[in-house]
């Protein structure tokens, strides 16, 4: 029979931790990361301004690469382009010895990203993008290194330190070079007019694509689904309006739809409060609330849910230009569209 197995012990604080050194620490690190990329500034020169036009007029595709964590920082480089209106995508620098290589055509143009600028894997695939006539732009730390030489524009993305205390993490370098390429990529979004219906339309599945792209005649329902009573109804007839619709109002309508005015749940508890009122022999236009908050169809639904908000109100109706009912929505259904 195995002996009973004692429980770890929970962990407690480690009384030989300085607590104030690392406080410290991390402040130091801020600190030389803020300097980093403010030294950045100057370097916004003609050279980032000759990378941004190649970048612009490239007819194929930005092709990023690097490896280590220079190559962690030109994926988020490559993803941050792709989604700001530039085609691009990343390209390992050793999958490309080993056959890559032939995603990169002589109409793109490579950005390729080394602190040292002297990076094996790098420099043994250069020569066949130089032969196929394919841009370089490099972004490294050393003006003089090899990478630098080779390149078509060289992007200076050195710093005086590291904030890794032994000099061998790559921190300060790694935040430079994605500052740097961040600014390439808003740089050129601004350049090229690129818009947030532009940026909705690479990011439909995100929160800000559907808030961008969904519009009321999206969401909203209509015909037969949309709650409405004719001017001479009751307040009964109203009510059963409400209740069948499942929309918590109804709209009153002339003969021609054009509306009236809308009768919610509101309405009805004050109308029960109204004890000489019968609900069976009362015109709902009595009890109304005239006109009401109305939108039109073409508006994007995330101001209907703002409308909402602002006015305190759990449904709203859609109307045209001429003020004809078309269709109605609710907060659960702007919910159900993942609007809000």
């Amino acid at each position: 029979m195995n002996a009973a197995v004692s429980p770890l012990p929970i962990p407690t604080s480690n009384p030989t931790l300085d607590d104030a050194l690392i406080a410290d620490t991390g402040r130091k690190v801020v600190e030389i990361e803020a300097h980093a990329i403010a030294d950045l500034r100057g370097r916004i020169d003609e050279a980032f301004v000759r990378a941004c036009h190649l970048l612009i007029t490239c007819k194929g595709r930005v092709v990023v690469s690097g490896i280590g964590k220079s190559g962690h920082i030109a994926r988020k480089i490559a993803a941050t382009l792709a989604s700001t209106g530039t085609p691009a995508f990343f390209v390992h620098p050793a999958e490309a010895s080993h056959g890559d290589l032939g995603m990169i055509t002589p109409n793109d143009v490579v950005v390729a990203l080394s602190n040292s600028g002297e990076t094996d894997e790098l420099l043994t695939i250069l020569p066949v993008v130089k032969r196929k006539g394919v841009p370089l732009v490099t972004m490294t730390g050393n003006a003089d290194s090899t990478l630098a030489r080779l390149a078509d524009v060289h992007l200076d993305v050195g710093v005086s330190e590291e904030a890794c205390p032994l000099g061998l993490a790559p921190t300060a370098s790694t935040t430079a070079a994605l500052v740097m390429g961040d600014a390439l990529a808003i740089a050129m979004l601004e350049a090229t007019g690129f818009t947030s219906d532009d940026f909705a339309a690479s990011h439909p599945a995100g929160q800000l694509g559907r808030r961008l792209l969904v519009h009321i005649y999206d969401v909203m329902h209509r015909g037969n689904e949309v709650p409405r009573v004719a001017a001479d109804a009751t307040v009964a007839q109203a009510v059963m309006e409400v209740t069948n619709k499942n929309l918590g109002m109804t709209a009153i309508v002339d003969e021609n739809d054009q509306l009236l005015g809308v009768f919610t749940d509101g309405d009805l508890r004050r109308t029960l409060d109204d004890q000489s009122l019968d609900l069976r022999t009362t015109p709902v236009t009595h009890v109304m609330t005239c006109g009401g908050k109305t939108i039109q169809a073409d508006r994007l639904a995330i101001e209907a849910a703002k409308m909402m908000e602002h006015h305190k109100i759990n449904a709203i109706l859609v109307a045209d230009e001429e003020g004809r009912l078309v269709g109605a929505l609710n907060f659960h259904d702007l919910l159900r569209a993942r609007v809000i």
